[in-house]
Order: C-alpha cells, then sequence, then structure tokens
C-alpha cells in the first residue's frame, strides 16, 4: 500500500479492512492536538498513533516525533515512510500553507481544507467579501491597504468599532477600540508601523457587535454538514472579561445560549451558506468550519471563522463526544458523504487553563509542574498538556498556556466544581488561571 492513494471509490473498502489496523498521524503540540491524541487513543480502529511534534502528555497515549508542524516537507515523508492511513492537523499555519495540497499529491489522506479553502482563516478580507457577497450575516466593514481611507471610513462607523490585521497574526491581530483615538492607533500599528508584519499589510475595520460569543462547529465534506458542538470560550486573561485578549483561558460546552433554535437558525443561515458559498468559489472546503459567533437581537453573526477545531473548546467537545471520532474524520478526508448525526455524552464539560504568570505578555519557562497525578484521580478529569517539556526527567513550563483542566459533570455547576477542584491540586511558580470559567452558563441556568 505504500506510496498508494486510495481512490474514492476505495475509501468505504478501506475501512472495513482496517478495524484495529489504521495507522494516524496527529499535527501539532498543544491542548487540543493532545485532546484529540487522548481520544483517538481509545478507538479500536487505531493500531499505531502518532504526534508530531506532540508534547509529553501526547506521549503517553502516541509516539511523538520531532517534526514540527510547519515542516511540510518532512511531515510528507514521515507519512508516506511510515505508511500513515490519515493525517490530522492542529493548527492552522500548517493548512494556510498547504499541507493538505501537499498530502494528496502524494496520495495520502489527510484532514484539512487545502490551501485555498483555508483562506477562509488566513485571509479576513477574503472572508468578509465570501460573506457579503452570499448574504451571510456579519459586522459592516471595509478593508484597506492604506491608513487615511481606513481612518475615514472609522469615523464613518464610530466607535466603539474593530480593526483587524488580514492574515495570521498569533492570536492578537484584532484590536477593539473604544474611541476613535484608538482607532486610529490600531490603524497605525498595522499599516504604518508594520506591527504584525506581513499579515497586518491590509486591514478590515469593522463595526463592533453587541451580544454575546459562542463558538459553533462543524464537520463538511464539501456539500453537507454535520454539526459537531457548541462551545463558550473566555479570550481575556482576566476574571470579568478584564484584560488583554489571549488564546483562551477556558471553555465550557454545551453553550447554553445555543438552544435547539439558534442551533438550527446557525446551521440555516452561517453553516450551511459557508460550505455552499466556497464550493460556488471553486475553493469546495472539506474539513472543520469553526465559525466564532457574535449572538446579537438581530441573530447569529460571523466574528470569524477558523478552519481548525478550536483551543480550549475543542478539550470540552473531545470529551462529550460518544461517537468513534475516526471514522468521522477519515470519511471526510475521504470525500465520503457525512451521517446526518452523532452521539454525545449527556454530561457537560468546562476546561480551566493554566497559564505562566505574565501571559500573554513576557513569561518565564522551566518551571516544574507537580500535581497533574493527583488531578486525574478525581473522576471524569483529564488534564492536556499545552505549553509542558520535559527537562532532566521533570515536567516543566514551557509556554503561555501550560494546562488545561478539563472535567465532565452532570451539569455545568457540577463540571466547574470538579475542574476546579482538579486545578486546587496542580503547582508551578507563578500558575495563573482565571476563577470564573463557567459563570456565565449560571447566569442562564446552564446544564
Amino acid at each position: 500500500m505504500r506510496g498508494r492513494g486510495l481512490g474514492e471509490g476505495e475509501s468505504s473498502a478501506r475501512r472495513k479492512d482496517s478495524d484495529g489496523n489504521m495507522r494516524v498521524l496527529v499535527i501539532g503540540s498543544g491542548g487540543r492536538e493532545h485532546a484529540l491524541v487522548w481520544r483517538l487513543s481509545q478507538s479500536p480502529q487505531v493500531a499505531a498513533l502518532y504526534a508530531a511534534p506532540g508534547n509529553p502528555g501526547m506521549a503517553r497515549h502516541a509516539t511523538c516525533v520531532p517534526i514540527k508542524a510547519d515542516a511540510l516537507d518532512d511531515l510528507v515523508a514521515f507519512a508516506d515512510r511510515e505508511r500513515i492511513d490519515l493525517t490530522i492537523v492542529g493548527p492552522e499555519l500548517p493548512l494556510i500553507l498547504g499541507i493538505a495540497d501537499r498530502f494528496r499529491v502524494k496520495g495520502l489522506a489527510i484532514f484539512g481544507p487545502t490551501q485555498s479553502a483555508a483562506a477562509l482563516e488566513g485571509s479576513k478580507a477574503f472572508a468578509k467579501a465570501l460573506m457579503a457577497k452570499h448574504g451571510i450575516p456579519t459586522a459592516r466593514f471595509q478593508t484597506f491597504q492604506d491608513a487615511t481611507s481606513a481612518r475615514r471610513f472609522a469615523r464613518e462607523l464610530g466607535a466603539p468599532l474593530v480593526v483587524k490585521a488580514d492574515g495570521l497574526a498569533a492570536g492578537k491581530g484584532a484590536i477593539v477600540c473604544g474611541t476613535l483615538p484608538e482607532a486610529d492607533k490600531a490603524i497605525a500599528l498595522c499599516l504604518e508601523q508594520r506591527a504584525f508584519g506581513r499579515a497586518g499589510e491590509q486591514i478590515v475595520v469593522e463595526e463592533f457587535l453587541v451580544g454575546e460569543e459562542a463558538s459553533f462547529f462543524a464537520l463538511t465534506d464539501g456539500e453537507t454538514a454535520l454539526p459537531l458542538g457548541t462551545a463558550q470560550d473566555h479570550k481575556t486573561v482576566f476574571d470579568d472579561d478584564q484584560g488583554p485578549n489571549t488564546g483562551g483561558m477556558g471553555a465550557y460546552s454545551p453553550a447554553p445560549i445555543v438552544d435547539a433554535r439558534m442551533h438550527e437558525e446557525i446551521m440555516k443561515t452561517i453553516i450551511l451558506p459557508t460550505v455552499h458559498a466556497m464550493a460556488a468559489e471553486g475553493r469546495p472546503y472539506r474539513g472543520v468550519i469553526y465559525a466564532g459567533l457574535m449572538l446579537t437581537r438581530q441573530g447569529p453573526k460571523v466574528l470569524e471563522y477558523n478552519c481548525r477545531f478550536g483551543d480550549p473548546e475543542h478539550q470540552t467537545i473531545m470529551p462529550r463526544l460518544q461517537d468513534d471520532p475516526l471514522p468521522l474524520l477519515y470519511g471526510v478526508a475521504k470525500g465520503e458523504r457525512l451521517p446526518s448525526t452523532v452521539r454525545w455524552r449527556p454530561e457537560a464539560a468546562v476546561c480551566v487553563v493554566l497559564a505562566s504568570g505574565g501571559y500573554p505578555g513576557e513569561y518565564q519557562t522551566g518551571k516544574s509542574i507537580s500535581g497533574i497525578e493527583e488531578a486525574e484521580k478525581l473522576p471524569d478529569v483529564t488534564v492536556f498538556h499545552a505549553g509542558t517539556a520535559l527537562k532532566d526527567g521533570r515536567l516543566v513550563t514551557a509556554g503561555g498556556r501550560v494546562l488545561g483542566v478539563t472535567a465532565l459533570g452532570a451539569d455545568i455547576p457540577a463540571a466547574i466544581a470538579r475542574a476546579y477542584d482538579a486545578v486546587a491540586k496542580i503547582c508551578f511558580e507563578g500558575i495563573h488561571f482565571r476563577k470564573d470559567i463557567g459563570r456565565k452558563a449560571l447566569k442562564r441556568g446552564g446544564r
């Protein structure tokens, strides 16, 4: 089988023959990827599981290989050499660099959109233009490459407003501006000071939407879409949504604000139209669509798209998924039609992120971590590694977001209590975490 791709018509037969024999590679090194590796390790269809580059937490479930997520040639060579049946891409950068295209040219199955389809996340200007053209609800906006025109439009919108770098900016490219002078500074930061490099050579200036945010995930085969859970993230570093934005300080799932009516509206007005719009633009999309939404009085509107699973939202969705995710992901990779539903555990999930002191600014690494084993002795608690490393046999901090402590509970209050009981058992110098993860759900009587 080495070096030979499976034809579209062969995929179903291949899966039937592969029970217990699938060799799977997960690309990435964060908490999102650890959650995926952890869940896949429970699949009876997995015979060999690899992570590139992985982390010490993933090493408990998979063989970690020292290949960076953006080393595309090395990843293709490894997958070919090791006869990998399915590669799953965790972070956005390799997708935007075209890793899916590289794999498919070699006949290797990979879960993730093509480079042209990944522009949905890679270029905010492209995504906004797509929504405007196809009637997908979003904030009023314009795209600019010169500061003077951008400032003129900012005054037309009025404050508050949002200035966004077009490309990837490590989660720091969206600046909420409460006043017009703040907007002027943000525009200058991108277009004149080039603070975000090439990512900020073009910007989007858009109205500030009022409402409550939610994350909505769906798998798509390029024609249909299968909802894959809802969650709410906590982006700012301090309690009560204070302080600078981060990659995410915690999450809970399901999101009570997305009731059955709202769920149907999101699928009807956003997810399916997005799938159809991408196909109409000659960029058929296969993979996961992660829609960051603002639920306004006028209905749900798209804040941004992502072409991968969320982090830390994924750490709450995977523990709740009752069905084996491997057949779903493999089917999408092979272009098979998705099932109509998946099964979920009845419990709620809460993830609390433990960060290094100073994050998202400057922070120190190399701090010894203790208490993870004690935390995981609690029922339905899993600790996902994000920024950890082994140094002289000791587990130490190696990033801004260090761990994601996830707990299941009968309802959100129970999951919150269990997650924080587990957090209390973990220690490292400078540890920082929010103490209000899930509070928004409690205000809604969430379960």
